[in-house]
């Protein structure tokens, strides 16, 4: 017979580390004990994976808090037609060392590897293939689903349809994702083969994207310090999977932790000469093949590497500007950003397709989205994100929520008109910080 697990007090911070705020916190060890927590009476309720949410989408300050990551086992698994069943709390990570070997690998992955499948199918999370591939949400088949009201149904697209569109992207408020049934790709090899193409401004980047169609991984980086006729100069980076190259999978990160440096060494002088650098190394240009690891997940080699903006933490704008206001707007985003001399070690530049996963919440739409890390600066920085979010939602775009941490309600309901749809389908039991800023809700 299960209990309803302890929860604790505890402060907890986003991955963005902006503040550290109380939350009762439980980690509940088999989904039995989960379904008891999301069962009982108590102030609002907010699932968590991994935290590698930016903003305050994970968070739930002075609520409760259940923790996942202990609900990661495999249910079951058919390698013959590359579909697998597992508890929500499973991170692609480990789920990547069991079906990498057998040459498979998951159809769309974040920048990161160390995330739940919950998180990933709660975020509706993108990758370098969105074009070709779309969101993650695309290649989810089932959903487990555990409401407040005792009820544990299940979704998919032909069974209790709005409420499973509901649930892809809806940042966990429909109820608690017990488990998560998706499709797998083949592989041949655990290598992709790349190239890097240098890119001269804003203009080559739409013509190398124009340009790299055929590829189905496609990113850049950009210098978002640079000016004038270089404004958007940076790499262009392409890749597909290899034919041959061996399944070896990934190593564990090589340090444990990031340092945390004293706020000063982030500065526009040493992003300067970061992005002078990692431009022109000798060989950053050409073709080549890489592993699947520093291909897709480059910032995991180093763990907690958010301690590297101090103490104070930093936030990320990430928004999608559709076509064909896409260039003219990445402009401008730009231009602010290097105007304001607050720019970025980490600015991604890449298209978005057509490909829609049905999530009502989803952030991808066609166009192209630009993220941007800025270390946390009190109000000035906050003035920043504020004024690039406003040109984004100016242009029809919108920002991405698993990043955000000044979107008004105002821009919310621009950018996600079918939001309501959503607070329809909402478990009267769940709240975030993050939903009740956009939406005034008082959950």
């Amino acid at each position: 017979m299960s209990t309803t697990p302890t929860a604790a007090m505890s402060d907890v911070s986003a991955w963005g580390r902006l503040s550290r705020l109380p939350h009762a916190v439980s980690r509940p060890p088999f989904l039995d004990d989960a379904a008891a927590i999301v069962g009982a009476p108590g102030s609002p309720l907010l699932v968590r994976g991994l935290g590698r949410s930016y903003g305050d989408v994970c968070l739930n300050a002075g609520g409760r808090l259940m923790v996942t990551d202990r609900l990661d086992r495999l249910q079951w698994i058919d390698l013959q037609a590359g579909r697998v069943r597992a508890e929500a709390g499973l991170s692609i990570d480990r789920l990547l060392r069991v079906i990498v070997p057998r040459g498979w690998f998951v159809p769309v992955t974040p920048g990161t590897k160390f995330v739940t499948l919950g998180g990933a199918v709660a975020n509706d999370v993108h990758g370098k293939n969105h074009e070709t591939a779309g969101s993650f949400g695309a290649h989810v088949e089932r959903l487990g689903l555990r409401r407040s009201t005792g009820e544990t149904l299940t979704l998919s697209r032909d069974a209790n349809a709005e409420l499973f569109a509901a649930t892809i992207g809806g940042l966990g408020m429909t109820g608690f994702i017990a488990w998560v049934e998706m499709t797998l790709v083949p592989i041949r090899a655990a290598r992709l083969a790349i190239e890097t193409l240098a890119i001269a401004d804003v203009d080559d980047f739409f013509r190398i994207a124009e340009a790299s169609r055929d590829w189905p991984f496609t990113v850049a980086w950009v210098d978002c310090l640079a000016k004038g006729r270089e404004l958007g100069r940076g790499l262009f980076m392409r890749g597909r999977w290899a034919e041959t190259g061996g399944l070896d999978i990934h190593r564990p990160p090589r340090l444990g932790f990031a340092p945390e440096p004293p706020g000063l060494l982030l500065n526009s002088l040493t992003m300067r000469a970061f992005n002078a650098l990692y431009r022109k190394r000798p060989y950053a240009l050409g073709a080549g093949t890489q592993h699947y690891d520093p291909f897709f997940y480059p910032l995991d080699t180093l763990a907690a590497w958010n301690r590297l903006y101090g103490k104070r933490g930093f936030y990320q704008h990430q928004s999608v500007i559709p076509f064909p206001a896409a260039r003219d707007t990445v402009v401008r985003l730009l231009e602010t950003t290097a105007a304001q001399g607050q720019g970025s070690f980490l600015a991604v530049l890449k298209l978005l397709g057509e490909s829609r996963s049905g999530g009502v919440l989803s952030f991808p739409m066609p166009g192209a989205t630009l993220a941007l890390d800025f270390p946390n600066k009190g109000e000035r920085t906050r003035r920043l994100l504020l004024t690039l979010a406003e040109i984004a939602t100016a242009a029809g775009g919108r920002l991405y929520p698993a990043k955000d941490s000044v979107m008004t309600p105002d821009m919310f309901r621009a950018g996600y008109p079918e939001w309501r749809s959503v607070e329809a389908w909402r478990d009267p039991a769940f709240g975030s910080d993050f939903w009740r800023r956009v939406t005034g809700d008082a959950a």
